[in-house]
């Protein structure tokens, strides 16, 4: 889980106005976040099966976002693949 600090400073990097905390950007990079951190859970605890469903909805639920924006939006789209260095 992200703490409430690490999420902020997620959410000030990827921010796109002032008060935003919910564009697909800012979700996008949190999901980012999260994944990276049970990835490395998922390391060192191979037999975790609960966590590893998890982290496939997370998963999910980020390409599901980043199809949104592709289609709404491919500029917006293309700046957080390059910014998140996402494979797409």
């Amino acid at each position: 889980m992200l703490t409430t600090v690490e999420k902020e400073k997620v959410m000030a990097k990827y921010k796109i106005h002032e008060r935003d905390t919910g564009s697909s950007e800012v979700q996008v990079a949190l999901l980012t976040e999260q994944i990276g951190q049970l990835t490395k859970h998922l390391k060192k605890h191979p037999k975790d099966n609960h966590s590893r469903r998890g982290l496939l909805g997370m998963v999910s639920s980020r390409k599901k976002l980043l199809d949104y924006l592709s289609k709404e939006d491919s500029k917006r789209y293309n700046s957080i693949i390059k910014k998140l260095d996402l494979k797409r």
